[in-house]
């Protein structure tokens, strides 16, 4: 392997899991901004206020997101790692 298709791959894999990860994170940031913006209103600062909806929010996301994330995962592993395998 030539050190441009290691940085190739590398890059790649690395935009996989960028976009892999985008909806889980942004669905963790709008709810922690408006859970806090909640508890700055009510001035109420339990830590189980911030987590339990947040983590409902999150495995909604994953759960909705799963087919677009496993196809990405799968697809970057068929076009890009699998060929390097069966050449070598």
């Amino acid at each position: 392997m030539q050190e441009s298709q290691f940085f190739d791959i590398l890059r790649e894999c690395l935009w996989v899991a960028t976009t892999t990860s985008a909806p889980l994170l942004a669905v963790a940031l709008v709810v922690g901004v408006a859970i806090g913006l909640l508890q700055a209103l009510t001035a109420v600062q339990e830590t189980t206020l911030t987590f339990v909806p947040k983590l409902g929010a999150m495995l909604a996301m994953f759960w909705a997101a799963m087919t677009f994330m496993s196809n990405a995962i799968v697809t970057f592993f068929v076009t890009g790692i699998l060929p390097l395998i069966e050449r070598s």
